[in-house]
């Protein structure tokens, strides 16, 4: 430890004075530079490195875990807290009249009834409804220890239209033969490693009855499309990613 308390971690004085000037260009671009001269970052030059990490929670409903740190410049920061859900898949579906199916269902972390649109993990049932695994053995909640090991269990996009499909199903007894992928995006980048997958359903038709599960309490709602942007202009539709897909929908 030097006499300001930073911790050196190796890095040769040469090398932080490298990349003290890499930094000092990049402010002066920010500050009305050249564009012509800008000076660009590598990503290797903005990475941090997970150093430890301790799981604080592990179930099958999340992995919750506090890591350590090493900033680029070889300082050190904890504790930062990242989490792994399943992996999701969000669906902007229309029904044969062009109206959009939408739940409205009670939401724990803004303590709301939202609405939006049909969602949920990704798990396959085989034909007995038992839950299949993808073609690694995780569970599908990211479950990794090893510090700075990047998840790599997420499912391809074939195996997450399976899922919407039977989401789509149990939660409005809707089902589609008209499916397209929009995107697959993580859904919180700067906390969580889970990837949300958007995909929308065309000429969907009611076919059977709701099948919830036990911790599911919603209601279906068929919407106009000037209804959901009155509903997100009026911060009514809360849920970001679905906000997203939304957005793309309007463009196919």
């Amino acid at each position: 430890m030097n006499s300001s308390g930073i911790i050196d971690y190796g890095l040769r004085k040469s090398e932080m004075e490298m990349e003290k000037e890499k930094l000092t260009q990049y402010s002066e671009h920010q500050s009305g530079a050249n564009p012509d001269e800008m000076f660009c970052l590598k990503n290797a030059d903005l990475a941090w490195e997970e150093i430890s990490r301790e799981q604080i929670v592990s179930d099958e409903w999340i992995e919750f875990r506090k890591s350590v740190f090493r900033y680029p410049d070889g300082r050190v920061f904890e504790p930062y807290y990242t989490y792994s859900r399943k992996d999701y898949v969000v669906i902007v579906a229309t029904d044969e009249e062009g109206r959009f199916l939408c739940v409205r269902q009670y939401r724990q972390g803004i303590m709301d009834v939202t609405t939006e649109f049909t969602a949920g993990g990704i798990e396959v049932k085989d034909k007995d409804g038992k839950v299949m695994t993808s073609d690694s053995d995780s569970d599908m909640t990211g479950s990794v220890v090893k510090p700075g090991v990047r998840r790599t269990d997420h499912p391809s996009v074939e195996w997450a239209l399976a899922a919407a499909k039977r989401e789509l199903a149990e939660e409005t007894g809707y089902e589609s033969d008209e499916w397209k992928h929009l995107l697959t995006i993580p859904s919180n980048a700067t906390m969580a490693d889970n990837w949300a997958y958007l995909f929308t359903a065309k000429n969907c038709r009611k076919v059977t009855e709701q099948s919830l599960d036990e911790t599911e309490y919603l209601g279906v709602e068929l919407l106009s499309a000037d209804d959901i942007e009155k509903l997100i202009a009026g911060g009514g539709f809360q849920q970001a990613i679905h906000c997203l897909a939304w957005e793309l929908a309007k463009k196919m």
